[in-house]
């Protein structure tokens, strides 16, 4: 699909308040970057990141956020993928994946990473931690 873009080393990097608004304009910037690197808005690889930074975003805020400190997301092209990287200041609070009960409206966030990404994880920081995503770019 977009085997002609050659972005390696070209990474999006922007720190974002800890907050839902910063969440929020998180998914629209990646979106945005997206596009200018040739990934067309509203395609199903833009939607997939999309919904990956959301994720991650949100659970950076709501269970990574330390007062005063920014969560920083980082986008970088690969020859395959994109790998999407999300680090907040709360290396104590480590996510897991579970199964929300029957008609939960919330816990549904790192399936729904699992389910989009072609691998996930989490790796230590000296101060937090970084939650990471592969998206293939072929499906």
């Amino acid at each position: 699909m977009n085997a002609e873009i050659t972005l390696e080393g070209t990474d999006f990097v922007q720190r974002f308040s800890a907050s839902r608004r910063g969440a929020r304009l998180a998914r629209r910037l990646v979106v945005q970057q997206l596009d200018a690197w040739g990934v067309p808005y509203g395609s199903e690889l833009s939607d997939d990141v999309a919904v990956i930074v959301s994720e991650l975003a949100a659970n950076a805020v709501l269970h990574g956020r330390v007062p005063g400190r920014d969560f920083e997301l980082r986008v970088r092209p690969e020859a395959d993928a994109f790998r999407i990287e999300v680090s907040d200041a709360r290396g104590d609070r480590m996510p897991e994946r579970y199964a929300p009960g029957p008609g939960a409206e919330a816990g549904h966030g790192l399936n729904l990473v699992e389910a989009l990404a072609t691998a996930w994880g989490v790796a230590e920081r000296v101060v937090g931690k970084t939650v990471w995503a592969r998206v293939a770019r072929e499906r």
